[in-house]
């Protein structure tokens, strides 16, 4: 029997529908799953036309149906899992074969294997996929990165089956060791973001101008044909079409508790150890944080109330201003992700194209959106750029967005409606954009109390200094570190 191009485990729904995606795209390709009944259940349903994939129900078997050197993918859950199937394979494996976990890993653990598996001459990849079950069906966004030697071997099938935009794939080689799962961290924690801003433009529009989920709808549609078109704006105008039998929005019987799977929460945890500003995304996690509080936030009403503000002013106009404030912090969120992303690279050494990150993410992925071409021009103009708010096209938007921005999220604060991705973004760029911040202030009290040195504006940085503020504390200073 022939052999096949490709092995895939985990027939899950992801694994399922990337699988016949291989397929339809004339790869031959071989699926094993830990449960043979899911196997058989997926060759005689879903692959029941499709005579390029080959079932089989033993590791053994699954890894001797591969052309050598063998490609397989592991699209499984996170964590020991991946470990356990890993270690399955290892036995059946020789040199040169390569390993690509498709999961939502954490980039740690693929670091972990990624080192522990070239020791071994494995060539592992761990890439994100995003796009949900229909991406995985029609065309992903695909993010690999791991050995670059197993990259020649994967791309011809992996830009294949990625989502396509202007013939370009979105499939580009992102980078060393675990960077693919960074990547898609980074991106997760955008589409936190973006989602928070979403639903707080809805809630100053339902709550504070007492617009109908009909006319939000309405806003919405129009929105995504301009400068906000994306992914999300689009499901947003859906979610708000669909009515309950009875003629009521579904949204209004949704319980307002959001849940999530830890993606937002590691791109957070990163940005703190790595000393950059994330608090737009951070706010979006911990927004999500607070919703979980249901019960706690319906005693909380009863005992303070709610504010009860009427607007009574020109809707229209107040919604021309949110579209603009949106779009500045979309911007943000953005700006953020990539800044994350270039000190990660700094950090562990990799080697990441900014751009390419871009053109991944216009196609298959929950952040696709309109702008993403025009980040791939700025760092195609310059590709050594620090932020992308020091670039001339997003200067120029957020220039032309502040004076809506500035108003959109004073009304929300007057009308008592929390915008906290709103507010945190601007308030990021007003602090991005200061020369001067009052961190002078807090050196001087940690020198105070804990003898912490500074340095002055009149001597050169690296010179630190100690000063005796209440004339009875000696001379010693602390040792210098920074976490």
């Amino acid at each position: 029997m022939a052999q096949s191009d490709i092995g895939l485990i985990g027939l899950a729904v992801m694994g399922q529908n990337l699988a016949l995606n291989i397929a339809d795209h004339g790869f031959r390709i071989s699926v094993y799953n830990r449960s043979p009944e899911r196997t058989t259940e997926f060759l005689h349903g879903p692959a029941a036309n499709h005579p390029q994939v080959v079932g089989t129900t033993e590791i053994g078997e699954f890894v001797a149906s591969l052309q050598r050197p063998r490609k397989m993918v592991l699209m499984i859950r996170a964590g020991a899992a991946v470990d356990a199937t890993i270690a399955q394979l290892l036995p059946h494996l020789d040199k040169g074969d390569i390993l690509m976990d498709g999961g939502n890993s954490r980039y740690l653990d693929s670091n972990r294997r990624y080192a522990a598996l070239r020791e071994a001459g494995i060539l592992f990849v761990g890439s994100g996929v995003s796009g949900g079950e229909e991406g995985a069906r029609h065309g992903p966004s695909i993010m690999p990165g791991g050995d670059p030697r197993a990259w020649p071997l994967l791309q011809p099938i992996l830009q294949k089956i990625a989502a396509q935009v202007d013939g370009v794939p979105c499939c580009h080689w992102v980078g060393e060791a675990g960077s693919g799962h960074y990547v898609k961290m980074v991106h997760n924690g955008i589409e936190y973001g973006d989602m928070q801003l979403i639903a707080e433009a809805y809630h100053l529009m339902r709550r504070g101008l007492n617009l109908s989920v009909e006319q939000i709808r309405e806003i919405f549609i129009q929105w995504n044909k301009g400068v906000l078109d994306s992914y999300l704006i689009a499901i947003t105008a859906d979610i708000l079409g669909v009515k309950e039998p009875d003629g009521t929005a579904l949204l209004d019987k949704i319980l307002d508790s959001a849940g999530q799977k830890g993606t937002g929460k590691w791109t957070g945890i990163s940005s703190m150890e790595l000393g950059v500003p994330l608090t737009l995304i951070g706010e979006a996690v911990y927004a999500r944080c607070l919703s979980a509080r249901k019960a706690e936030r319906v005693k909380a009403e009863a005992l303070y109330g709610k504010p009860h503000p009427r607007f009574d002013g020109d809707a229209e106009r107040v919604v021309a201003a949110l579209h603009d404030a949106l779009y500045a912090a979309k911007i943000i969120s953005y700006a953020q992700g990539y800044m994350l992303m270039r000190d990660a690279a700094e950090a562990f050494d990799w080697n990441l194209n900014y751009g390419d990150i871009a053109l991944m993410w216009r196609g298959g992925c929950i952040i696709r959106s309109r702008f993403l071409n025009d980040i791939k021009a700025a760092y195609l103009h310059d590709p050594a750029l620090e932020s992308l708010l020091l670039a001339p096209f997003f200067h120029q938007a957020l220039t032309a967005a502040e004076p809506s921005w500035r108003r959109t999220v004073e009304l929300a604060i007057g009308l008592g409606v929390p915008v906290p991705a709103l507010s945190s973004a601007l308030s990021f760029f007003d602090g991005y954009r200061s020369g001067q911040l009052p961190a002078n202030l807090i050196q001087a009290q940690r020198d105070y109390f804990g003898a912490h040195t500074y340095e002055r504006i009149d001597h050169p940085r690296g010179s630190f200094f100690h000063s005796d503020w209440v004339g009875s504390g000696g001379h010693a200073a602390a040792g210098n570190y920074s976490v």
